[in-house]
């Protein structure tokens, strides 16, 4: 008999441990897998600690087995700890940038509340799928080599005479199909029957079960890296977009646990400090059009003979009139509230290199405020001269993800619009 399915919802930088006075807690069992899977996997989502695990700045969906341990963005210093809120956040941030589109679907198109943002992307999943049957799925023409009893299409005579020299009823073959046996499909085929391992709601699995009714059986297909970006879309295959990218997701990040047969992981994790990088660059996008954005600019930096060039990648590069400004997201707010000596020597090296006007330091947090500091000038040990700032954007969980974005480029031009030369 399966163990109960468990759910698990912790914070970024938070641990969990073996117990038993904890429902939130750890078997023995899977925390020997999760110590396994943290040796073979990099980056590492998490560290060990004494009977347990610490996670670090990554957040998501790991799932080990039947538990699944959601891992929610928390910002220091902010009191709000409604989870729900929390979760609202992070599919809003997914929702903004990049390859993480596909949660453009309404919330009022998903059936369900979901326990994680692993069921969030399954569902909207199915639903594509149940948009693909309802359509039509996709015909290509294959070709087809076989040795048959009848004769079909061509002959291959190489190998007709190599395989059928006895078998004189033989004919070895090659003829074309139009059918639904294509790459897409198959990978679509076998994304289904991998959800069906998965730790989720029955209703999910119900909803799996009636669509792999009406999907046709497909071969199975090896996936990898390369086999989803040699993948190329056409006007009958756009359809198809969105649902493989989730399948990637889901595919590429699931690590079956081949000795015991019983802890598979799927790890469906996301750095948060590359989130909010990306999250600030398309708000900037969105709502700062005065200001022309460029974002991961690089400049070489320093080379070891016969080696490759270190170049210098400033996040956020804002222009405007003769004024260039470097924004440096951080998502983790520092102890002390004040940047660290190397984010510092980053930050100096970007007002040099990129002949920055104001170089900023941006990172979430409980208040809004634009703290203003100065390089020294390097020479003279009086005067000071090249501006580097720390500007804090309030956040409140509850308030919409569309609002935030705003703020964020309301703080900018407040701060940056006095200072440009236009």
């Amino acid at each position: 008999m399966n163990p109960q399915p468990k759910t698990i919802t912790v914070y970024e930088h938070q641990a969990i441990k073996i117990s038993d006075k904890y429902s939130d807690s750890l078997t023995s069992d899977q925390l020997i897998t999760l110590q396994k899977f943290h040796e073979t996997t990099q980056p590492s989502y998490y560290s060990l600690v004494h009977n347990g695990i610490k996670f670090c700045g990554f957040v998501g969906v790991l799932q080990v087995g039947n538990l699944t341990i959601e891992v929610l963005p928390k910002i220091d210093r902010v009191a709000e700890n409604d989870k729900y809120s929390w979760r609202k956040v992070l599919l809003g941030m997914l929702k903004r940038v990049g390859p993480f589109d596909v949660l453009a679907i309404s919330a009022t198109d998903l059936k369900l509340t979901p326990n994680n943002i692993l069921e969030v992307y399954i569902e909207i999943f199915l639903l594509q799928v149940e948009h693909l049957l309802h359509q039509g799925l996709l015909k290509r023409y294959r070709k087809t080599e076989i040795n048959a009893t009848a004769l079909k299409g061509k002959i291959v005579f190489g190998q007709h005479l190599k395989k059928n020299i006895i078998h004189k009823e033989h004919f070895f073959i090659r003829y074309t199909t139009y059918d639904k046996e294509n790459l897409f499909n198959r990978i679509i085929y076998k994304t289904l029957k991998h959800i069906q391992n998965l730790n989720l709601k029955g209703n999910l699995h119900s909803k799996t079960r009636h669509l792999l009714l009406d999907f046709p059986e497909m071969p199975d297909v090896v996936v990898s890296e390369s086999l989803y970006s040699n993948i190329i879309f056409d006007r009958k295959s756009e359809s198809y977009r969105e649902a493989l990218l989730i399948s990637k997701l889901l595919l590429l990040n699931y690590h079956p646990d081949i000795n015991r047969g019983r802890n598979h992981v799927l790890a469906l994790m996301f750095d948060m400090d590359l989130l909010w990088e990306k999250f600030v660059y398309s708000s900037i996008k969105r709502h700062l059009k005065e200001f022309k954005a460029e974002k991961q600019i690089s400049k070489p930096y320093w080379k070891l003979e016969g080696k490759r060039t270190i170049g210098l990648q400033p996040d956020i590069v804002l222009i405007q009139g003769g004024s260039r400004f470097i924004l440096d997201t951080k998502w983790k707010l520092p102890q002390n509230t004040k940047p660290n000596h190397s984010d510092l020597q980053q930050m100096y090296a970007y007002t040099k290199y990129f002949t920055s006007s104001h170089t900023v330091l941006c990172y979430p947090g409980a208040e809004n405020n634009f703290i203003k500091g100065k390089f020294y000038n390097e020479n003279s040990k009086n005067e000071v001269g090249y501006p580097c700032s720390v500007m804090r954007i309030k956040f409140d969980p509850k308030k919409s993800i569309d609002f935030w974005q705003k703020l964020i480029c309301l703080q900018l031009r407040i701060n940056f619009g006095n200072e440009s030369n236009t």
